[in-house]
């Protein structure tokens, strides 16, 4: 059955580039494998479905053809299939003991696409995920931030080359210096040469004479680290930002990133409503009947006046315009609602004048 890459994701046929990337961002999050709860075969197909509906020339494609070859292959890293490269043939085993799942490195070789790469592929560190807390205030008008994260970084020694400063490099012992480790596999079409990266070197190729004291040669430490952050105005709840390059540094590679999920104080007096504000106003049982005006303070610190319109009834709504969560767009609006305080205990006084209210039939 085809894949439906709008389903993967949950999101509409219609979905806009950053609401793609904003269900990417809460799926790969949500399952990632590194994380406990985390699900390898969905997290590929998740990768699948945002590499495809990221690009524009695929997304016509797809939208116009369905889940043709091409895009259905198991290659999720974006790019396209050929011949039986997106097939996956690891984990079958035949009678004479081959592992069948050399053919997908075989069959990667000889089409030049999909299956196991055999070239050396930059690394890339771990991402990071981390929470911060906001104030009501802060998550409406945006605040820069400070926050800590101990976290692996190149070591400040060696500069990550893993020698102590002053020493040189020599040539890996283990790979001769090539970086890579050649192999031939047995299968059930014959022999084949494959490569793979030196776990020594780690593809470098050479490895320290003299290993570095502070990170004992591996060329990174860990440490807390202070990163800087620009929260953007209007950011809601539960939101994720990402960071890019801010996660664990690692040697000869780049960094991972760094994934904050925002979580928003609630205000004593403010609700939010999409890009607008509400809040409740408490008004007299005789302010409500007869009109009058009275004074909130705004979230930006400032005095705002409310009109109280006569004969008012309970949670009647006030939109004051252009009060509200401000956007690159506009400005939202401010929804006040009327909670008219009811006496709980009423003086003679005050009884009789009701009485007489309604004899004229208020």
């Amino acid at each position: 059955m085809a894949k439906d890459y709008y389903q993967i994701l949950g999101i509409d046929k219609k979905a806009s580039k950053d609401e793609i990337k904003k269900a990417y961002h809460k799926l790969a999050l949500k399952y990632h494998p590194d994380k406990n709860g985390g699900d390898d075969k969905k997290f590929k197909e998740i990768n699948e479905a945002y590499q495809v509906l990221s690009n524009e020339d695929k997304r016509a494609h797809y939208d116009q053809f369905g889940s043709a070859p091409n895009f259905a292959g198991g290659n999720y890293n974006g790019s396209y299939g050929n011949g039986f490269g997106g097939f996956d043939f690891s984990g079958f085993q035949n009678a004479q003991g081959f592992d069948m799942g050399d053919i997908g490195d075989i069959f990667g070789d000889f089409f030049g696409r999909g299956g196991r790469s055999s070239s050396r592929r930059v690394k890339k560190g771990r991402d990071l995920e981390t929470e911060i807390n906001l104030t009501f205030k802060e998550s409406i008008f945006g605040v820069n931030k400070d926050i800590y994260i101990n976290k692996q970084t190149i070591c400040q020694t060696c500069g990550g080359t893993g020698a102590e400063p002053g020493t040189k490099m020599e040539t890996c012992s283990y790979c001769g210096g090539q970086g890579q480790i050649k192999e031939v596999k047995r299968t059930i079409l014959g022999s084949f040469s494959t490569t793979r990266v030196c776990p020594n070197c780690h593809g470098q190729g050479q490895v320290p004479k003299e290993k570095c004291s502070s990170c004992k040669g591996a060329g990174v430490i860990k440490k807390e680290v202070k990163i800087n952050l620009d929260i953007p105005a209007g950011i809601e709840n539960g939101e994720i930002l990402r960071a890019r390059g801010k996660g664990e540094e690692v040697q000869n590679g780049i960094a991972g990133d760094l994934f904050i999920r925002i979580k928003v104080d609630k205000d004593r007096l403010y609700q939010r409503d999409g890009i607008n504000l509400k809040i409740d106003l408490l008004v007299k049982l005789t302010e409500a009947l007869v009109g009058t005006e009275k004074s909130i303070e705004t979230l930006d610190g400032k005095k705002l006046k409310i009109k109280i319109p006569n004969g008012s009834n309970n949670n009647d709504l006030l939109r004051i315009k252009g009060k509200g969560i401000p956007t690159k767009e506009a400005r939202g609006d401010l929804i006040v609602r009327i909670k008219i305080l009811m006496p709980s205990k009423l003086s003679r006084k005050a009884k009789n004048l009701i009485e007489e209210l309604e004899k004229e039939g208020l």
